[in-house]
């Protein structure tokens, strides 16, 4: 019994020491960024001595970003992007995920192939066709170029996670809201969507994330200042020859918040929601 016990607590230390090595690997950059966004440039650019904290704390970094590159700006324009992206893929995405869940039609595995085969393919292989047809449709330069590029390359994985959604509600639940007379539409709005509210927060979630990260797309679509995203806006602080990087930083800091406000309030949901869509009962 003693070796058993030794073993097992051997077991437990092991675990808890990787774990502490991939926390370290995960904070150590975002804490990195955010001391930095609050040192002075003399300090950033000296490389005789790193400092772990600012010897001198000052906010210029931030006030810079937002007077001389019109960080505001940036953040409407990822804002309007990345929630009009997450909540329409996530409307599409329930009814597509329950049309494949509790239909049977032809063409439905073949359409589940095409999917999964989307989900193999680099985004970055359909700008060029996408900017071509978009260019003829004269959506280049606007936001609604952007939207269309993240909608397509998110959609069909949101689809695939929402059908497994549903398929682990049980069919019964709906059959016995027809007994009592509901429509399909009222027994998907009042019976089905509140108990699968974390997948659905999931969904949204993955979408919102997908776009507000994203970056070579809205280099590639976006010619004017004034409507850069934020990551597009932080690209443009990297010169030639100089980087600008406690405005940088402090670019990163601010644009790390909505999405860790985000998770603070949600993360109960997102984890709910990615473990009930990883198993189908």
């Amino acid at each position: 019994m003693k070796p058993y016990t030794l073993q097992r607590h051997l077991g437990n230390f092991g675990r808890t020491v990787i774990l502490l090595v991939f926390l370290l690997l995960v904070i150590l950059p975002i804490y990195w960024m955010f001391i930095t966004s609050f040192k002075t440039n003399a300090e950033i650019i000296n490389a005789q001595q790193i400092t772990y904290f600012p010897r001198e704390i000052t906010t210029e970094n931030y006030v810079q970003l937002f007077k001389l590159y019109d960080y505001k700006g940036m953040l409407t324009n990822s804002l309007v992007v990345s929630v009009s992206t997450g909540l329409c893929i996530t409307l599409l995405s329930i009814l597509g995920g329950y049309g494949l869940a509790r239909y049977t039609f032809k063409g439905k595995d073949a359409m589940l192939l095409f999917f999964l085969v989307t989900q193999m393919i680099p985004g970055i292989l359909v700008i060029i066709p996408l900017y071509v047809i978009f260019a003829k449709l004269g959506m280049i330069n606007t936001r609604l170029s952007l939207f269309f590029f993240y909608l397509i390359t998110n959609l069909p994985f949101c689809v695939i996670t929402m059908r497994s959604f549903f398929e682990r509600i049980p069919y019964t639940l709906e059959e016995a809201a027809y007994v009592d007379g509901c429509s399909k539409l009222t027994t998907l709005v009042r019976i089905v969507l509140p108990v699968m509210f974390p997948g659905i927060v999931a969904v949204f979630v993955f979408a919102f994330i997908g776009a507000w990260n994203e970056l070579i797309a809205g280099t590639i679509f976006i010619n004017t200042a004034d409507l850069w995203t934020i990551p597009v806006g932080l690209k443009s602080l990297i010169g030639k020859y100089d980087v600008k990087w406690g405005v940088l930083m402090a670019g990163g800091v601010c644009a790390l918040l909505p999405t860790a406000i985000m998770f603070a309030f949600m993360q109960k949901f997102v984890v709910e929601g990615l473990t009930a869509g990883a198993v189908k009962e």
